[in-house]
């Protein structure tokens, strides 16, 4: 099963945008951005995605980056 990541586009801010693309082209995964995801202000303080629901949030986007692929390589050590 893919993983799927989601990404708030008022978060863009914080350079997410960038990563979203870079796991479109490069990973196995299915990414999806919204115009909200509903984190009640999540977007404006620093770069997080939702990734198979779960929320993570990172200090930086090239951080957040990092976090999504460790948790994408544990989702498919799980198939």
């Amino acid at each position: 099963m893919k993983p799927i990541i989601e990404f708030c586009a008022n978060n863009a801010g914080f350079g997410t945008d960038v990563i979203l693309n870079r796991l479109k082209e490069q990973h196995d995964c299915e990414v999806i951005e919204y115009g909200c995801l509903t984190g009640c202000g999540m977007c404006y303080m620093s770069p997080y995605a939702l990734v198979n629901g779960d929320t993570v949030a990172a200090e930086t986007a090239e951080q957040l980056y990092d976090v999504i692929l460790e948790l994408i390589k544990e989702i498919e050590s799980l198939d």
